[in-house]
């Protein structure tokens, strides 16, 4: 899989609905919980479009994804405060990978987990990975069957947070985006440790 979102690297951040999803998944996210210097985990952040908009904010940034050429897009923007990361998130990276170990109050995914081969069992990798009192936010594209391919129904999404041990589960559609094949909705998911 890493190899198809390599070929998505270099006009990532010139495309417009990136752009406008990063933007809108920031103002939903600063619109629901206050930002106030958290250690911040981005899972899957691709070209770091969310992560540069949190740097600001955080007082460190973890960003991880499994695409080299994305990740390699993100050093470029030379953050200070964003090391990254590319590997897959897994039991073993936790155990061997000392940048994850830590304990963040904000972990962030954004269109991240509709594309996992094991959503349920990252949400308990997920959740050992926050402090505290953390917080855990979502994006993906909502489906409106368990029988699709594509995204992730509000049902999967709550269950899989309460099997996972997320409290305070609060699930949204903060917005959407117009695409060629027409309007598609985006679920919002926060949850607490």
């Amino acid at each position: 899989m890493s190899d198809d979102w390599d070929d998505y690297a270099d006009g990532w951040d010139a495309n417009e609905a990136t752009i406008s999803f990063a933007d809108q998944t920031f103002k939903s996210l600063t619109s629901a919980i206050t930002l106030d210097k958290p250690s911040v985990f981005d899972f899957g952040c691709g070209t770091g479009l969310l992560t540069e908009r949190l740097a600001p904010l955080a007082k460190q940034i973890v960003a991880l994804d499994i695409s080299e050429k994305m990740v390699a897009v993100l050093d470029t923007k030379q953050l200070p405060n964003v090391s990254t990361l590319t590997l897959p998130l897994s039991l073993q990276a936790l155990q061997e990978t000392p940048e994850l170990q830590l304990k963040f109050d904000l972990i962030v995914a954004s269109s991240v987990c509709g594309f996992l081969p094991d959503y349920e069992g990252t949400l308990q990798l997920i959740k050992s990975m926050l402090s505290e009192y953390g917080t855990f936010v979502q994006w993906d594209w909502l489906a409106t069957s368990e029988n699709t391919e594509f995204g992730l129904t509000k049902t999967r999404v709550e269950s899989a947070l309460t099997n996972a041990g997320f409290s305070n589960i609060n699930v949204t559609q903060p917005f959407t985006m117009d695409s060629p094949e027409g309007s598609m909705t985006v679920l919002m998911a926060i949850a607490t440790t």
